[in-house]
């Protein structure tokens, strides 16, 4: 079959979604059967964050290379490294666990592994929409890659549970990686456009490392996206108490894995809403709206409230509720990066956008973990003046040094959103500031650069994907 007559458009589009729906769901079986087997092994919410800080750790490094590659070289293929590495990293958890030698440091090397092949994954996945789904349908796109993400942690931690007993933990690892060949089968079997050059692409063009750096110059030379990514850094250092989740529910329950899998299913129901509502949706007609809402309800529901909960009747629909926001807000987003930057060079700018906002989430799983484990469990365990001013809020047992971590990190959550909102104008008037690629390519020089009143703009956004 000739490459023109291959899918391309909505058709490629939709088979891509599907085939990487079927592969994160088994990878999401893996990681919830993991995150367990690490937790009850170690007993420790810091090796939970060390963890995560080793998944990031490769795109902080490499981030920039990746988004030369994505631009510069064929999308698919890039598209490809990232189920490459994590199939990889899966194989490798396999044999050590076959041969009876898995530790813990195991899995910090795999999730480095994994992180590399994430470091070219989402540059090259957010780039390829955008030259497949037509503008307006880019919120509904990004909606249903919400669905990828989320989709199949609904139904996960029910799979692993009900296989665990049957084929073991290399069962499931065995399944994870098979489905790893059908979400790479799916991908040589599309086409995926390469963008036309622009007048952007043409001026980032040169030597590697120069091209390695345009994306941060593109946003440093705009006011209102710079502003717009320090405003999501300083959220994700409130936003990484999360990892404390998985320890947080554990210790509250006395190790009681059900409990963790239907708060785990709860935040993926959450995911699965929001992105049917945006697929069929498309959101508020201001995505800034979607931005400014989703967060506010995020921090208040997802973060204040979930750490408040004692129980499923709280957890279960904070954790709904808050993944619902949040997607709401990543998705609209990453429609206004993509309608935005033009497609040839969204590579680079994706990445160094992405680096920026996320220069902090290596390091919060760590701190809140140690902050946890060392500061505020002992001190609420213990009565002291600590557990005396806030025992009545988050209690004195189990967990509850984790529960005034949430709270405190919830509402300074809030806070901050509400600072920007209300006094950061650049941030709040950045899409209707900065013409569309499409629209900026007729325009007039300055309108190019974005320049309205006082604001020179800019673009990117990010968050959870941050």
């Amino acid at each position: 079959m000739r490459p023109s007559h291959r899918p391309a458009g909505i058709l490629g589009f939709t088979l891509v979604w599907a085939g990487q729906i079927v592969s994160v769901l088994a990878s999401s079986a893996t990681s919830f059967a993991l995150t367990l087997w690490a937790y009850q092994t170690t007993g420790s919410a810091t090796a939970l964050g060390v963890i995560s800080m080793s998944f990031l750790i490769p795109y902080l490094v490499l981030a920039p290379i990746a988004g030369v590659m994505v631009d510069r070289y064929n999308r698919k293929l890039m598209m490809m490294v990232s189920d490459i590495a994590a199939a990889a990293g899966t194989v490798a958890i396999l044999i050590l666990h076959a041969t009876g030698g898995l530790e813990i440091w195991h899995l910090y090397l795999t999730a480095v592994l994994i992180g590399l092949g994430n470091t070219f994954q989402w540059p090259s996945y957010s780039a390829a929409i955008s030259t497949m789904v037509p503008k307006e349908h880019l919120q509904r796109a990004n909606g249903m890659m919400t669905l990828v993400e989320s989709g199949p942690g609904v139904v996960a931690p029910i799979l692993a549970g009900a296989l665990y007993p049957i084929v073991g933990l290399a069962g499931i690892l065995i399944l994870d990686i098979a489905t790893f060949a059908v979400a790479i089968g799916v991908l040589a079997f599309v086409r995926i456009p390469t963008p036309a050059r622009s007048a952007d692409g043409t001026a980032a063009q040169g030597r590697f490392l120069r091209e390695a750096v345009y994306g941060f110059g593109y946003i440093f030379q705009r006011k209102g996206l710079l502003k717009l990514l320090v405003f999501f850094t300083v959220l994700n250092c409130f936003n990484g108490v999360w990892a404390l989740a998985s320890p947080f529910v554990l210790a509250r329950t006395g190790n009681q894995s059900a409990t963790l899998g239907a708060v785990m299913s709860a935040c993926a129901i959450g995911g699965v809403a929001s992105g049917l509502l945006l697929a069929v949706w498309g959101g508020f007609r201001r995505r800034m709206a979607s931005i400014f809402v989703g967060e506010i309800i995020f921090g208040l529901v997802g973060i204040t409230l979930f750490g408040l909960g004692r129980g499923l009747s709280i957890w279960i629909p904070a954790a709904a509720v808050g993944t619902m926001a949040v997607s709401l807000s990543n998705g609209a987003a990453l429609a206004i990066l993509q309608a935005k930057v033009s497609p040839d060079i969204q590579g680079r700018v994706f990445s160094a956008r992405r680096l920026f906002s996320w220069s902090v989430t290596p390091i919060t799983p760590v701190v809140y973990g140690v902050l946890a484990d060392y500061v505020a469990e002992p001190a609420m365990a213990a009565g002291t003046g600590l557990a005396r001013a806030f025992g009545w809020l988050v209690g004195t047992t189990p967990g509850s040094g984790m529960a005034l971590l949430f709270t405190g990190a919830g509402l300074a959550y809030v806070l901050v959103a509400l600072f920007v909102l209300f006094f950061v104008r650049d941030v709040r008037r950045l899409e209707s500031a900065w013409p569309d690629h499409d629209a900026a390519c007729a325009a007039p020089p300055n309108a190019e650069r974005g320049e309205t009143g006082d604001t020179a703009y800019t673009p990117r956004l990010e968050r959870s994907d941050r």
